[in-house]
């Protein structure tokens, strides 16, 4: 039986980088993999984007409401005619960006894993700006099969926990969930001493919200 893996990391601790890694490795050994990304998230356009200048078209973008697993039979037996592993069986599934998938979408990835036998390996952050967990995280957190933590810095020199929204270079700590990083909207990694002096003190209370999709 083939498992479901969460990569988790807060922002700039390499999860796109390490993606596109395990995608040369499938396909260095002549294996076919799938990458595939939610649809929210416009950085790159249909591609991962490395921080370190690195990209891939992905082979599918997943919608809000969209049935994960039928997007992905659909794509393994329609691959690109360019492809040079097209009429190989695929070997894993590559997800960036998992926290913008939906709790069903991540339900789907688990029968994906188990019921079609394909590994599927997601990247993404726990939390967002304001320490709440994103809900594709939560449930990967509660049912991936393997959990392991991608470390980064914070600027102070310690393990990075939170991530820190900036807007025009200065720290907020309210607004929508989901804000793509961009040219106004900026994002830090910070342990929680820096988190904490950055916010007066705040951790935010855990209350009910929901994550604007646009």
């Amino acid at each position: 039986m083939a498992k479901l893996y969460f990569r988790y990391g807060a922002m700039n601790s390499g999860k796109s980088t390490a993606l596109l890694q395990a995608a040369y490795n499938y396909e260095e050994r002549g294996q076919r993999v799938l990458l595939a990304k939610p649809q929210i998230d416009t950085k790159g356009d249909e591609d991962v984007v490395s921080r370190l200048g690195v990209t891939r078209h992905v082979d599918f973008l997943v919608g809000h409401d969209a049935d994960l697993r039928e997007l992905f039979h659909r794509a393994a037996s329609n691959a690109h005619p360019d492809s040079a592993h097209r009429d190989l069986e695929v070997s894993c599934l590559l997800i960036d960006e998992a926290q913008f998938l939906t709790t069903e979408q991540v339900d789907d990835l688990m029968r994906i894993a188990v019921l079609d036998n394909v590994p599927v390996m997601c990247y993404g952050i726990r939390t967002d700006f304001q320490t709440r967990a994103f809900p594709g995280s939560a449930r990967l957190l509660e049912i991936a099969h393997t959990l392991e933590e991608l470390k980064t810095i914070c600027r102070c020199g310690k393990k990075a926990l939170f991530n820190g929204r900036t807007v025009d270079g200065t720290f907020v700590f309210s607004g929508s969930q989901v804000a793509i990083d961009g040219v106004h909207v900026g994002y830090e990694s910070l342990c929680a001493n820096c988190y904490l002096e950055e916010s007066g003190g705040v951790l935010l209370p855990r209350i009910d919200i929901k994550a604007e999709f646009h």
